[in-house]
């Protein structure tokens, strides 16, 4: 199973939200490079970046923070937060950006998720956060009435590398991810799926690592990891053991 260490860019900084919401933000380092080099000495295989201000903006805000930390690290990076273009989408992967993440587009232009699928093979992810089971967009602004699950299925042809999926309510709250919700994705598509949002415990990680065999393949961590509650090396040494 792989862990992706969150970084969220909110004003150049890297920060935490609880439940999405921009004004509640608890900067954890001023430089997401500096934090994008601790995360690669502590051993992580991939990074998981979110621009919070180009989601909410529709188009990348925090450039100058993501080029830094792809020119401090060489471990794949997955971005994701204000790409509504192939224009965007082509100049991050151009700039060394491993895997792009759709999110708002997914819900509102899937035609362009399609596309940037067949101009870059598995170089595409599709973030799906939900609120009740239902898409939130725009920095999960709106609630659509898209059912989640409905949408991870109008993908699954399309060739997308992993969706990530997101419990709204769930993130930076410390309550555990709702796993049951990824796991009705799962058996819907045959896309990877990645866990997304209150993972809080070495007993979190191991419940998702449980549920690879039936398609989950990796979990993303934050606030757990910025406040010390999830050991970095203890848990890789837990998620890459043989089930």
């Amino acid at each position: 199973m792989i862990l992706f260490p969150a970084i969220d860019l909110k004003d150049g900084q890297a920060v935490r939200l609880l439940r999405g919401d921009m004004a509640q933000a608890t900067v954890f380092n001023p430089d997401p490079a500096d934090q994008a080099r601790r995360f690669a000495a502590a051993g992580f295989e991939w990074l998981h970046l979110v621009d919070l201000n180009g989601a909410f903006a529709g188009k990348p805000v925090n450039a100058a923070a993501v080029e830094a930390i792809l020119e401090a690290v060489a471990m794949p990076v997955q971005l994701g937060g204000g790409i509504r273009d192939l224009a965007t989408i082509e100049r991050w992967l151009e700039l060394g950006v491993r895997r792009v993440i759709l999110g708002t587009v997914a819900l509102k232009d899937p035609d362009l998720v399609q596309a940037a699928c067949r101009a870059f093979p598995e170089r595409i992810a599709v973030g799906i956060d939900a609120r009740g089971g239902k898409v939130a967009v725009e920095g999960w602004a709106e609630t659509s009435e898209i059912q989640a699950v409905d949408l991870a299925r109008r993908f699954e042809d399309a060739g997308v590398a992993a969706i990530i999926h997101t419990d709204v309510e769930r993130d930076g709250a410390m309550g555990g991810p709702n796993l049951d919700a990824t796991l009705e994705i799962a058996r819907a598509v045959s896309i990877p799926l990645i866990v997304s949002g209150g993972v809080s415990s070495l007993a979190d990680l191991l419940a998702v690592k449980g549920a690879g065999d039936k398609g989950v393949v990796g979990a993303i961590i934050g606030r757990a990891l910025y406040d010390g509650r999830i050991d970095p090396a203890e848990a890789l040494v837990r998620c890459r053991e043989a089930a």
